[in-house]
């Protein structure tokens, strides 16, 4: 399954390169492919090209949605932010790495949602983080 089959995102603001595995509703696992060629790296450091670390949040919550929008009861929905909690970043991410993304779905209803994400790179924990997120009609 492609990312782009069950969310809106699309480049520049996509950050899921591989969906690996998925249980609707439940989780989801993934990476993202950091090539060198994204944008942000030439302002975020020069000379130290470093991920953001909201990125990565960002590349949890997107594979999040994943799991969200599999569940074929959330047809018709978007999952969005309702807030960030415990988010830790333990290491530097730079061009080449690959981010290894899973999400638990801890808590779901017909209008919001609980997860927890961690992203690592080669085994070693980059970024962690709970998050919250509500869901709304896809289109307006």
């Amino acid at each position: 399954m492609r990312a782009e089959d069950l969310l809106p995102h699309r480049p520049p603001f996509l950050f899921i390169t591989e969906v690996l595995e998925v249980a609707p509703g439940q989780s989801a696992t993934g990476t993202w492919h950091l090539t060198g060629d994204e944008a942000f790296f030439a302002g975020h450091f020069p000379g130290r090209p470093t991920l953001p670390g909201v990125l990565m949040v960002e590349s949890l919550a997107q594979l999040g949605g994943v799991a969200v929008l599999a569940d074929p009861a959330y047809a018709g929905k978007l999952p969005l932010f309702g807030g960030i909690e415990r988010a830790r970043f333990r290491r530097q991410v730079i061009p080449g790495d690959i981010l290894e993304l899973e999400v638990a779905l801890t808590r779901m209803s017909a209008r919001a949602g609980k997860g927890t994400g961690r992203a690592t790179v080669n085994g070693e924990l980059a970024c962690e983080a709970d998050l919250l997120f509500v869901l709304v009609d896809a289109v307006a």
